[in-house]
């Protein structure tokens, strides 16, 4: 515990700072105390930049991808095949399979996994505009590419089971990934060739 810290501004900040994922109150006085010593430029230039981040980036209304445009750059250009969908979590696995240069296609974010234990059904999660893309888009195949984990696999089969009766082919990533794991910690090398191997779901053991 942190005993008084005998700022009123100080204990603001570290509170805020605390309200981060994975940031404890220690490590949070650590980086209030750490901003304190800075150059109050570089204080307001990191406050700029984060005031600017949460006024100015916003989600891509067709994939759901982060973008500062109508649209998000992946979905904007005439380079990908807008026939191939790559289906994951969250923003971070968009940044991680894009960083394996395997997926010519588009994407679209779910925003999570299905988790009745943490109270995420398929209705908080983006399916539903997932099936309005392949009716409107007519895309050809819907790749699954979320992490192998019990969760995962409830959500690739719930949108399979939505997609089944749908003209498209829905394929899953090659198991080269690790039970268990999440997407965004796998190498770059294992999760390239899991992209390109992929299976139809049904063949998925």
């Amino acid at each position: 515990m942190i005993g008084n810290l005998n700022s009123i501004l100080l204990e603001n900040a570290v509170d805020e700072l605390a309200k981060l994922p994975g940031i404890g109150r220690k490590t949070a006085l650590r980086l209030a105390l750490h901003l304190l010593r800075k150059e109050e430029t570089a204080v307001f230039d990191l406050g700029e930049a984060l005031i600017r981040m949460r006024r100015d980036v916003r989600y891509c209304p067709r994939c759901h991808n982060i973008t500062e445009e109508p649209l998000c750059p992946i979905c904007s250009s005439s380079r990908r095949d807008p026939k191939i969908v790559c289906v994951v979590e969250n923003v971070k696995d968009v940044i991680t399979i894009e960083s394996t240069h395997e997926h010519s296609g588009l994407y679209h974010v779910l925003g999570g996994l299905i988790s009745p234990l943490d109270g995420v059904g398929p209705s908080d999660l983006e399916i539903e505009s997932l099936i309005n893309r392949v009716e409107e888009e007519k895309i050809q195949e819907i790749i699954l590419a979320l992490s192998p984990t019990m969760e995962g696999d409830t959500t690739n089969y719930y949108i399979y089971r939505r997609l089944e009766d749908k003209p498209v082919q829905v394929t899953v990533l090659a198991r080269g990934l690790s039970i268990g794991n999440e997407l965004e910690f796998t190498d770059e090398l294992t999760l390239g060739r899991s992209i390109i191997n992929r299976i139809p779901f049904l063949n998925k053991s």
